[in-house]
This record gives structure tokens, C-alpha cells and sequence, in this order.
């Protein structure tokens, strides 16, 4: 995995950075608060009413649209033709109770130069309630959904294209934040600084860098 040598600071591998791309789930709120846990519920129940499975079979069916589509919805999209909007709708209505306010993540990120964008394969109003949780409302400049990139999702090189073109953002002056090593790829080959945000490492050559707590890296940039 490519490293800062030691001649450089953290920040300077930064300092070109004006525009910072944050992933949501699992990225702005720590893995421990196992909100995607309450979605895969939501869309396992989904998928066994709508294709009338058993639990199994949507479980199954779940995870390998996920694994060779990018996101559950894509693969039911492109297989089964559902409508994008109910599912987003009913699979995201979940308990944000068990997210709190992170003073200490916002006073970092309000900190950073330029523009600030979340960017998630969730909907856009998903995300919304996320960031009003963990008390981040008001420090975006923009937030993107699936919905902005025409439901076609990370990692799929053509989503991102889509977000930055809507967003007017140059790629070599802009970095992402994401726990997915796989959606790293991508804003990698686009000349973007990479973060992995999550408990363990997984060297590639397209992640620059790895944190386990993205407040207390983002503390290094400026």
C-alpha cells in the first residue's frame, strides 16, 4: 500500500485538497452503532414480500446483488425491474436513535478547506437523517444519493463521473472518504487522495491512507 514517506507531513499529502468527498454509512458514524444492520433487515423483508422467497433465498439474493452489483437495489433493478423509489423509501425508515452528535467530528470537518460533499449509495433525504443525528447539519455544501447518479451505484467508475460532473469537481484536487476498499478504486484512477475509514486496514494500491478514526486524522490535515 502506497505510504506519505517520512520527509512529507500528513497534511501535505492534502494541501491541494478543495473538495472533500465523505462516504455515510460506516464513515461518518462509527461500524458500532450497526445502523446498516436495521437496513439489511428492512431489505431482506423487502426482497422475501416483493419476489416472494424465503428468507434464505433474499438473504442470498441480498448479498449477491450487493457483491456483483454495487448495492442490493442495482442488482433488483437490473434483474427483477423493481421501481428504485418505494424500496429506498421503506428499507431507510429505521431507528437513528442509536446514532449520537459527535461535537468533535464536526468542529474537523468544519475546519476543512473548500468545499465538503457526502456522497452514499443510501437516498439523499437517508442521508440527510444521518448528518442530523451525528449533529453534522449545515457543514455540507452538497449531499448525493443513489438518485443523483440515475440509481447507478459505487463502484461503478460511470457513478462517480456522474456525481463530480454534477458537482463540478476536480478529481485532482479532491479526496474521499469511504469504509468500502472497492469504492476507493474508482476516485483513485481519477487522481483523488484516498482514505479508508475502518477498523482494519486492507492494503491496495489504490488507498494512500487508512484511519480507524476519522476525527482524529482529519485533526492532522489542517
Amino acid at each position: 500500500m502506497p505510504t506519505v514517506p517520512l520527509s512529507r507531513s500528513l497534511a501535505d499529502s492534502f494541501s491541494h485538497v478543495r473538495t472533500w468527498v465523505f462516504d455515510l454509512d460506516n464513515t461518518l458514524y462509527p461500524p458500532a452503532a450497526r445502523l446498516f444492520d436495521q437496513i439489511e433487515v428492512r431489505m431482506t423483508d423487502w426482497v422475501m414480500r416483493t419476489l416472494s422467497v424465503d428468507r434464505g433465498e433474499a438473504d442470498h439474493l441480498r448479498a449477491l446483488y450487493w457483491r456483483d452489483h454495487g448495492t442490493t437495489l442495482a442488482g433488483l433493478m437490473r434483474h427483477h425491474g423493481v421501481d428504485p423509489g418505494p424500496y429506498l423509501t421503506e428499507v431507510h425508515e429505521i431507528d437513528f436513535s442509536v446514532l449520537a452528535p459527535d461535537p468533535d467530528l464536526a468542529a474537523r470537518i468544519a475546519a476543512l478547506p473548500g468545499r465538503r460533499i457526502v456522497y452514499t449509495n443510501g437516498s439523499a433525504p437517508y442521508a440527510e437523517q444521518v448528518i442530523a443525528a451525528r449533529g453534522l447539519t449545515g457543514l455540507f455544501d452538497a449531499v448525493y444519493g443513489v438518485e443523483h447518479a440515475d440509481y447507478l451505484p459505487k463502484p461503478d467508475a460511470e457513478a462517480f463521473d456522474r456525481i463530480f460532473a454534477r458537482d463540478r469537481l476536480d478529481p485532482t484536487r479532491a479526496a474521499m472518504f469511504e469504509d468500502d476498499p472497492r469504492n476507493l478504486a474508482a476516485p483513485h484512477a481519477l487522481g483523488m487522495q484516498t482514505v479508508h475509514v475502518a477498523d482494519t486496514a486492507v492494503p491496495a494500491p489504490h488507498i494512500h491512507h487508512h484511519t480507524d478514526d476519522l476525527a482524529a486524522f482529519l485533526s492532522r490535515l489542517v
